[in-house]
């Protein structure tokens, strides 16, 4: 895991743990000014909780800062237990001594019972997150969402010395599912390997290997937009300090056309799931309604299901209310020369397989409604390239058009708000999907989703 990921993994468990330590004084407290409580262990009375309010807002950032000299946060997720569990107590032992210090040394009239009990839960509540996370990074659900899959490039040497270093440190979620020796194979070798295994990203050992094999190999990622990492270890800087980013020390550059990871990006994930949800729960009787009146209009079933190329060109089930006769796929072929877009997409104009209602149903785009659960399941984004069949995403003559299989595909792009029933080349199409791409920011989205809704109410939706 890169030291930018790591951060970001650190900051999120630090705000989950500030959030249990400040839980777990407020429950030491409660108990301990229980009536029942103090009636039967025979204790007095204890000062109200306001008056620890700064103490209180003092201990919030001081728990997970002594949790991190224990390097408590330098532990993989999914490591075992009895390596997190110690610096876990440690780190909870040292709060409860330091506040019990505190109350000492500024006579504060606090109970010194609340100190102890606030360790014991402190420790209670953030051992069993930890549980709970572990348990949650083991489901097929936490895979799917956290593994990212790459492929060792270099000298066999370099990379089985990486292997052994990945074995003897293993990172959560990463998987490495194949390597090559750029000496003995050609790039035509690379692309199929990302290719056949959706890559998401490239180690690249660059330190016994011609540069302009490096060139040609970071080249062929760039043109798939899959991340690129450069072990740089074959120099070392003295003086100047170092920009890059490091993999277990070693400095690397990352080549990367997708945006990188930011709080950004995990605001956007979480607006997607959030959104998803509440208008899952607010249109169930709208799903339910158009469900009904797909089945009494139509023979067939209620969802159109269809293999599309996900993230870096990971296959994913895609869900649509269907809008097309039964046979629409065998007649694809009839129909073939009707095509309207250049390149690999098939789209035509009043397409005779489109049942009455289906028409009415794509014209406002509530064909498209299902994929919300696709968002939920963490497959699609509500913004983002539109998800291509994978038959589709395998004729593509251009290995430029894969860049735009970089980041999660959507319910809308810019090229949906861009006046998409006008687009007639599949460059325009692609090259409004990598505009979105080199430009993104959460302001971006914000604006394609607000000019996606009148789009949507107007009825200017697929053809």
């Amino acid at each position: 895991m890169l030291r930018r990921d790591r951060q970001i993994k650190m900051q999120i468990q630090q705000l989950l743990d500030a959030l249990l330590f400040a839980v777990s004084f407020w429950l030491a407290w409660i108990f301990r000014a229980n009536p029942d409580v103090m009636q039967f262990f025979g204790l007095s009375p204890v000062s109200p909780f306001t008056s620890y309010y700064l103490l209180y807002l003092v201990l919030i950032p001081t728990g997970p800062l002594v949790l991190e000299a224990q390097g408590f946060y330098d532990q993989p997720m999914l490591s075992p237990r009895r390596t997190a569990v110690w610096p876990l107590f440690k780190g909870c032992l040292f709060t409860t001594v330091g506040l019990i210090m505190i109350l000492f040394f500024f006579r504060l009239e606090l109970a010194r019972s609340v100190a102890i009990l606030f360790g014991f839960i402190s420790f209670s509540l953030i051992f069993l997150k930890e549980e709970f996370v572990r348990f949650g990074m083991k489901s097929k659900f936490a895979r799917a969402q956290f593994e990212r899959r790459f492929v060792l490039v270099g000298t066999e040497a370099e990379t089985a010395e990486l292997r052994r270093e990945l074995k003897a440190k293993p990172e959560d979620g990463m998987v490495v599912l194949a390597e090559m020796d750029l000496n003995t194979k050609s790039l035509d070798g690379l692309t199929h390997l990302l290719h056949e295994h959706s890559v998401n990203g490239v180690i690249l050992n660059a330190k016994h290997n011609d540069f302009k094999q490096v060139e040609s190999a970071i080249h062929t990622c760039e043109l798939e937009g899959v991340e690129v990492w450069l072990m740089t270890d074959f120099f070392k800087p003295q003086i100047s300090r170092s920009t890059f980013d490091d993999f277990h020390g070693r400095p690397i550059l990352v080549f990367r056309t997708a945006p990188e990871a930011s709080w950004q990006g995990i605001i956007k994930k979480v607006i997607d799931f959030i959104v998803a949800l509440i208008m899952v729960i607010g249109l169930s009787w709208a799903f339910a309604l158009v469900a009904l009146l797909v089945k009494l209009t139509s023979p067939g079933p209620i969802l159109f299901r269809q293999q599309r190329a996900g993230l870096n060109g990971q296959p994913f089930t895609i869900f649509k209310f269907r809008t097309m006769g039964t046979n629409a796929e065998q007649r694809k072929h009839e129909l073939a020369a009707m095509n309207e877009m250049s390149g690999p997409v098939f789209k035509i104009t009043n397409d005779p397989r489109v049942t009455p209602v289906g028409k009415f149903l794509r014209k406002f785009s509530i064909d498209e409604f299902p994929q919300l659960f696709n968002v939920l399941r963490g497959e699609m984004s509500l913004v983002g390239p539109r998800p291509l069949p994978v038959e589709e995403v395998k004729r593509f003559d251009d290995l430029a058009h894969r860049r735009r299989l970089s980041v999660k595909p959507g319910l809308t792009c810019l090229w949906q708000v861009s006046g998409r029933n006008n687009v007639s080349d599949f460059r325009d199409w692609v090259r409004l999907d990598l505009e979105y791409i080199d430009n993104w920011s959460l302001w971006l989205d914000f604006k394609i989703l607000w000019r996606t809704i009148p789009i949507v109410l107007i009825g200017t939706g697929a053809k």
